[in-house]
């Protein structure tokens, strides 16, 4: 198996998964000025190999069926995320979406990065005891995107966003939503969006809130979603924070 250097263009040859992670890192080390943690590294290298589902958008797309993950779909949402939700951006495919679950706002980073595995495996498990929520769209019975719609609650980055507003148990927060490349621009995150607040009724809450960035990226990098997405859906402004919007709505 080989991995391309994204800086150089240099391809790394090993025999193993294990082995092509440790080589790829020394050739970083030996070759380039990367300011990453090892196992950041190593987690990147490792995701282009696992990283197997298509790149390219299609032009058009079957019907969006959008599902709670319970227990019996957390192999739908693991494969989703092992293959396909970062094709083309390995570089993200180590987080699992657990980020919001564990990042404390104000903390420095950490010295190193957690091997992509104990990730995923943290977030299934948040998955399986309910310490974590989410919603994955499907296209002709494949999983295709995903959203994380948790209890304000269950996040360290966004449980205390709002001190003086709703108790943070009767808010769904939704902080990132993922599509496959082939699937994006075909309404898949709208159609997320759209469950949530339907389903929003029957979870006991009062509230929805969505955290979009102020100075929103392109595609992917616009994971916590757009802000006339939200706004068009009865969403309005709470707080302006320095990286991103608050924005909240009745739950239905």
């Amino acid at each position: 198996m080989d991995a391309v250097c994204f800086e150089c263009g240099d391809t790394i040859e090993s025999e193993t998964l294990e082995a092509l992670a440790e080589a790829f890192l020394d050739h970083g080390r030996a070759n380039h000025e990367w300011p990453w943690p090892d196992q950041a590294i190593k987690n990147y290298a490792e995701a282009t190999q696992r990283l197997t589902g298509g790149s390219e958008r299609l032009d058009s797309i079957g019907e969006i069926e959008v599902h709670r993950v319970t227990e019996k779909r957390i192999d739908d949402w693991r494969y989703f995320f092992d293959h396909d939700a970062f094709v083309g951006s390995p570089e993200w495919a180590g987080c699992y979406c657990l980020e919001p679950h564990v990042r404390v706002p104000g903390e420095p980073p950490a010295d190193d990065a957690p091997f992509w595995k104990e990730n995923r495996d943290a977030m299934a498990k948040r998955l399986a005891e309910g310490l974590a929520l989410g919603y994955l769209a499907y296209v002709d019975n494949k999983a295709v995107g995903w959203v994380n719609a948790s209890l304000r609650r269950d996040y360290t980055l966004y449980r205390d966003v709002d001190p003086d507003g709703p108790d943070p148990e009767a808010v769904i927060g939704i902080s990132c939503f993922i599509v496959a490349p082939p699937y994006r621009q075909h309404g898949v995150a709208e159609a997320l969006l759209n469950h949530v607040i339907e389903d929003s009724g029957s979870r006991g809450v009062d509230w929805i809130e969505a955290y979009p960035f102020n100075e929103p990226g392109e595609g992917h990098k616009n994971f916590r979603g757009s802000r006339s997405m939200y706004e068009n859906r009865g969403f309005e402004e709470v707080e302006v924070r320095d990286r991103e919007a608050v924005l909240r709505r009745p739950a239905t």
